[in-house]
């Protein structure tokens, strides 16, 4: 699934592209997203200039000046971008004609979304709860501490947790734990505030590394020029089960959390 590198990928690679240009055309080839594509899209958005291209958590957000087009990728979603007249692919499902290219959102499983918010409307439900950005200095060790203090999940569990810090996912979680030597099975409650200081760094380095990287492919991501992304290259744990620490040459274990799967080094990690 896309995380918060992902997105923000996409979003660096779509802005000079979409910014202050106008949506001249709206093509939906299949209404059947996670929620269905309003009948009316076409006539909503054709004629509207685009503004801004900002991400919150794993949501694109168009700015159109009277409303907000709201765009999530699902779990097998990429926008990319075509010229005019390139023929449409089979899960090619909505397309934005601006200048003389189109993005596209092509997404197989149609687990992805596409959503207008009028302008002067209440906070989309969608974005109405979400936490603190990991990227943003409002995210400090003070901060993690205090939002953790009587967790009991473990603290893997935790950073996952959208309304506590958004777009941290399985691959992130795991690869921001190893780099702030923190064992994925603690409680969150039980960490301390300097744990906490180096965790907060651990995903800015970790997220950081992932967005220079163009996001991590495993199955159906690429970025909106059709490139991979290549930080599952270069994890120090995910994914590398068996493998030898590049630390302290230790095995990687691997062990199974919330039906996800964690990847740490028990000596590295305390």
């Amino acid at each position: 699934m896309p995380e918060l590198p992902e997105v923000e990928t996409t979003r660096r690679g779509l802005e000079p592209h979409v910014v202050g240009r106008t949506i001249t055309a709206v093509v939906v080839r299949d209404h059947r997203l996670r929620w269905p594509v309003s009948r009316d899209l076409a006539a909503t958005l054709t004629g509207r200039r685009v503004q801004s291209v900002a991400r919150r958590g794993k949501y694109l957000l168009f700015d159109c000046g009277t409303g907000t087009l709201i765009v999530h990728l699902g779990m097998s979603g990429s926008l990319r971008l075509a010229p005019v007249g390139e023929p449409p692919g089979p899960w090619d499902h909505v397309e934005l004609a601006v200048g003389k290219q189109v993005v596209r959102l092509r997404d197989p499983r149609r687990f992805g979304a596409i959503l207008w918010h009028p302008e002067g409307a209440p906070a989309h439900a969608l974005l109405a709860h979400l936490g603190v950005e990991p990227l943003d200095p409002e995210l400090n060790a003070a901060r993690l501490h205090r939002a953790s203090r009587g967790r009991r999940v473990t603290i893997k569990q935790f950073l996952m947790n959208a309304t506590i810090v958004v777009g941290i996912g399985n691959i992130y979680a795991s690869e921001s734990l190893f780099l702030a030597g923190i064992d994925p099975r603690r409680r969150a409650g039980r960490l301390s505030s300097a744990a906490c200081g180096r965790l907060v760094a651990g995903v800015r380095e970790t997220l950081e590394r992932a967005i220079a990287a163009g996001g991590t492919s495993l199955r159906d991501y690429v970025a909106s020029d059709g490139a991979p992304g290549e930080f599952q290259l270069d994890c120090f744990v995910y994914g590398r089960e068996g493998e030898p620490c590049r630390r302290c040459g230790r095995s990687i274990r691997r062990i199974v959390q919330g039906g996800r799967s964690t990847y740490f080094c028990a000596a590295c990690q305390k």
